[in-house]
């Protein structure tokens, strides 16, 4: 088994290089679903949640008010580091149940948002960077996903910075240009992939 972290910077094309990869057979891990998954209602994951911070953070259905919860949270590193101390050990335990139900010789490609900040680079065999200028990123937050430039901004800068992501990079999948490049660049890894994945 191989298993790889991939990572990028927000608005780099990160979501697309992980589709790429599982439609290519990669048993894709993505922390971000996980993270969604284990607080959702009925879990002991919200439960922990609502007793740290308070009925408050629930919606009227009964499940988690997210952007509630992210205005209390990111205003505050203590209650940020609460919630972390939550959330992290329950998306590390379940990431671990789903890779260890994959076949010897898989690829685990393990799509992790955080991977530099938090530094999780030892956890993997290797570690895929996906790299766009701060440019590109920008100009994909503002036009594609309807950020105010300022947010948008704000958004990159709560980041590690590139250099910092390039420093922990086994391979580094440049998505400046077109989809069509990105695509046989992604078939190019996969097939490094699937050669160092063999016994």
């Amino acid at each position: 088994m191989l298993k790889v972290g991939l990572t990028g910077g927000i608005g780099a094309g990160k979501s697309e290089v992980s589709r790429l990869l599982a439609a290519s057979g990669a048993v894709l891990i993505d922390a971000d679903k996980i993270a969604r998954e284990v607080v959702e209602p009925g879990t002991p994951g919200l439960a922990a949640v609502v007793e740290a911070f308070g009925e408050e953070v629930l919606a009227p259905d009964g499940s988690l008010d997210r952007p509630r919860l992210g205005s209390v949270v990111f205003a505050d590193a203590e209650k940020l580091s609460v919630l972390n101390s939550i959330v992290h050990p329950l998306v590390g335990a379940r990431s671990a149940e789903l890779e260890r139900s994959a076949a010897e010789d898989a690829v685990v490609v393990h799509d992790v948002p955080l991977l530099t900040e938090n530094g999780l680079a030892p956890l993997y065999d290797l570690v895929i960077v996906v790299d766009a200028s701060p440019r590109t990123q920008l100009d994909r937050l503002v036009r594609l996903r309807g950020m105010s430039e300022e947010d948008a901004r704000a958004r990159m800068a709560a980041q590690a910075t590139r250099d910092k992501r390039l420093e922990i990079a086994d391979i580094v999948i440049d998505n400046d240009g077109p989809l069509d490049g990105l695509r046989e660049r992604v078939a190019e890894v996969w097939a490094d992939l699937v050669r160092r994945a063999r016994p």
